[in-house]
C-alpha cells in the first residue's frame, strides 16, 4: 500500500496485544512486533528480538530503522521509559503507552475520575528503586506506569499518549484467571470474598481494547486517555453473569472488612471518565451489553 504506516509494537503476542497487531496488519500497516522471542507473531508481522531493558540489545536490533507509530503494550517502569525515550528518539513519530486504570489507585471519589486527576507532568521520578525485582513492581504496579507515563512527559523527545486501559475482559484466551476464580467458586457453592461496601470499576471488553490502540495509533492527540466501556460494574453483576452460564452453581457472597478479596472486587471505586477518547473520534460499548458474551467467551461457552 502506497500509504502503509510502518508500525512497531513491542510485547504484542498475547491477549489484546496480538488482537492490536490484526488489526494493523489488516488496515494495511507494514507491522514490527518485536519481543524476546518467546512467541512468534502472527503472519505478516516482522519480528525482532531483542530484550526491551537492555539498550544495546534493542539499539541493536533495530538497526537503522524508524517508526511512524511506536506502540508499546509492555512498559512497566520508569528505567523502561527511560531507556526507550532514548532508545527512539529520532525514530519514531508516535508514541503510544498502555497504561492503566491502576495510576488512579489513590484517587478514591465515587465520580469517575477523569485524567487530569493524575497529571503525569507532575509526578516525581525515582529511577533508583528497585524496579527490576518482580516482588516489588508486583506490588507497585500502578506507581510503575505513573512513573513511566512522568518520564515520556517530561521534555518528550516524540510526540507520545498514554492509553489508561480499564479491566479487560473476555476472548477464550483471557490468561488472568479472573472469571475463572468466579466461575470456580460458583461451580462449588464456595464463598466469594468481597467487600462489605463493594464498589464498582470501569471495563472494557478485549475486542474493545484492541480497536482503540489502533483507532489511537492513527490519531494526532497526546497526552493520557483513559479508555473504557460506559457503565461501571459491581461484583455482584459479575457474579450474576458468570452464574448465568453456570446453573447448577451457587453464588456465595462472603462479605468482608479488611483483608484479600476477589480479583475485580474493590474498597476503592475504579471508575474512569471516558468522554476525553469519546471528544476524540471513539465510540465505545457498554459493558453491560457485552458482559455475558465476554464470561461465555472466557468460559469457553461461547459461539
Amino acid at each position: 500500500m502506497e500509504n502503509a504506516r510502518e508500525v512497531l509494537v513491542i510485547g504484542g503476542s498475547r491477549y489484546f496485544g496480538k488482537r492490536l497487531v490484526a488489526r494493523l496488519l489488516a488496515a494495511g500497516d507494514r507491522v514490527t512486533v518485536l519481543n524476546r522471542g518467546s512467541s512468534a507473531p502472527p503472519p505478516g508481522a516482522l519480528h525482532l528480538v531483542a530484550d526491551r531493558n537492555d539498550e544495546k540489545s534493542l539499539t541493536d536490533a533495530l538497526g537503522s530503522r524508524t517508526f511512524d507509530v511506536v506502540v508499546d503494550q509492555v512498559c512497566y517502569t520508569p528505567r523502561q521509559a527511560a531507556l526507550a525515550r532514548r532508545v527512539f528518539a529520532g525514530r519514531t513519530r508516535r508514541y503510544v503507552m498502555t497504561s492503566t486504570v491502576e495510576v488512579y489507585e489513590y484517587e478514591d471519589s465515587i465520580a469517575l475520575v477523569r485524567e487530569d486527576a493524575v497529571d503525569a507532568r507532575e509526578m516525581p521520578v525515582d529511577l533508583q528503586l528497585p524496579w527490576n525485582d518482580p516482588e516489588f513492581l508486583g506490588h507497585h504496579y500502578g506507581e510503575g506506569k505513573r512513573q513511566a507515563e512522568a518520564v515520556f512527559a517530561a521534555a518528550p523527545e516524540f510526540p507520545y499518549a498514554a492509553v489508561r486501559v480499564a479491566h479487560v475482559l473476555g476472548g477464550d484466551d483471557d490468561f488472568t484467571g479472573r472469571l475463572e476464580h468466579y466461575a470456580s467458586r460458583i461451580r462449588a457453592g464456595e464463598p466469594i470474598a468481597v467487600p462489605a461496601a463493594n464498589q464498582p470499576a470501569t471495563c472494557i471488553h478485549v475486542e474493545e481494547i484492541a480497536d482503540f490502540l489502533a483507532w489511537a495509533a492513527g490519531e494526532d492527540f497526546t497526552g493520557p486517555v483513559n479508555a473504557a466501556s460506559h457503565g461501571v460494574l459491581t461484583t455482584e453483576e459479575l457474579c450474576t453473569a458468570v452464574s448465568a452460564q453456570l446453573p447448577e452453581g451457587e453464588v456465595v457472597l462472603q462479605w468482608v472488612e479488611v483483608g484479600e478479596v476477589s480479583p475485580l472486587s474493590f474498597y476503592r471505586s475504579y471508575g474512569m471518565d471516558n468522554s476525553r477518547a469519546t471528544r476524540l473520534g471513539f465510540t465505545f460499548g457498554d459493558v453491560r451489553q457485552w458482559l455475558p458474551k465476554a464470561v461465555a467467551e472466557t468460559l469457553g461457552k461461547g459461539d
